[in-house]
């Protein structure tokens, strides 16, 4: 509920010194529900909340990061193989083992709750099953270990009593906040990535040992240009559930806003076109009325001469009327084309020998 309240705190505060900065002492300011305050409003409500969002983002993966993973704990690469392993762990237990800690000043306690940790780590890594298990649910793998011997044994417990019933329940969350009247901005594109993402989990969770295309040059770029470790098939879900959780987010908080923008922005358009053809409407009428004039007072100077003659007056008005219309009708561009159909189906209409006559 807090957060319906902080994106309009937030907006206010921001227009408030938007104005300041922008609009100089003694100018007017735009008023509270003017179109000009209401496109402000919207813009800066939208960049609030995109900024907000694209933190969240940020947040997931600093997140992930700082969370040590089982090869960051022993450190050794995600590639590491077991012999690999065992010679990391055997050094690292060295170290940490609870008789050098209880011979030292440290806590014994701490430092075997550590080492078993560390041993933990080790088994499951070195374990072929439980390594595939790990990397694509995560820790949460451990508890199923009593239970699950295989890949298949730890892919049909992860998908069927993990993956599946999350979304079952997301999908129901969905479903019973659209009978309320919530999330019914780009429902079906809520839907559709609901369900782009519940696939993305089960396909990298049932692909095998190797790593899909899409995540093996994402890791090649975080290496390569980044320098930051790759990511493992669980970090992925983690950051793609709050990268889908931001969307709909921006979707409830942003995509109506927007599209009320570009709305207005169409309607305004429209407006602008129907105003320019108004515009032009009465452009063309005033040149109407002027050639109108201009013609009448040609006619009369042409008739000067012959002020007083009432017939001959009414005589040249009628031949000068004639030549007028005849003129303009001959000159038009479609009268033309029709008389020249018009004669050319003469000719060939035509006797024998007549058709070179006009």
């Amino acid at each position: 509920m807090a957060w319906s309240f902080l994106p309009g705190i937030a907006t206010s505060w921001i227009q408030t010194i938007y104005y300041g900065l922008t609009i100089r002492a003694g100018d007017p300011k735009p008023t509270p529900g003017s179109p000009r305050h209401t496109s402000h409003r919207n813009t800066i409500h939208i960049l609030v909340v995109a900024t907000y969002l694209l933190y969240t983002i940020y947040e997931a993966h600093h997140d992930l990061r700082s969370a040590p993973s089982f090869y960051t704990e022993l450190g050794i690469p995600v590639t590491a193989a077991e012999r690999e392993i065992k010679s990391r762990f055997r050094r690292l237990a060295a170290l940490h083992h609870p008789d050098k800690a209880m011979s030292g000043a440290g806590d014994a306690q701490a430092s075997a709750a550590f080492f078993i940790h560390l041993k933990t780590a080790s088994d499951t890594l070195q374990d072929a099953a439980k390594r595939y298990a790990y990397e694509r649910f995560g820790p949460a793998m451990l508890e199923w270990a009593p239970r699950c011997v295989t890949v298949r044994d730890f892919v049909t417990h992860g998908v069927v009593y993990t993956v599946l019933p999350h979304y079952a329940m997301a999908a129901a969350a969905a479903y019973a906040l659209g009978l309320f009247g919530y999330m019914d901005f780009a429902r079906f594109y809520r839907w559709l990535l609901l369900a782009t993402l519940c696939l993305l989990e089960v396909t990298l969770a049932t692909t095998g040992p190797a790593l899909p295309a899409p995540l093996a040059a994402l890791n090649a770029v975080l290496e390569r240009v980044a320098g930051l470790p790759p990511y493992l098939p669980f970090e992925v879900v983690h950051l793609a559930r709050k990268v889908t959780l931001t969307v709909y987010i921006a979707l409830s908080q942003i995509g109506p806003v927007f599209a009320a923008q570009l709305d207005r922005r169409a309607e305004q358009g429209v407006e602008d076109e129907d105003k320019a053809l108004r515009e032009g409407l009465m452009r063309l009428e005033g040149m109407t009325r002027q050639l109108d004039a201009d013609a009448a007072r040609l006619v009369d100077m042409e008739l000067t001469p012959f002020k007083g003659d009432e017939e001959m007056v009414a005589r040249m008005r009628g031949k000068m009327r004639d030549w007028l219309v005849n003129n303009t009708i001959r000159s038009d561009p479609m009268v033309k084309d029709a008389l020249g159909n018009s004669f050319r189906k003469r000719r060939v209409d035509a006797p024998a020998g007549a058709k070179g006559n006009r």
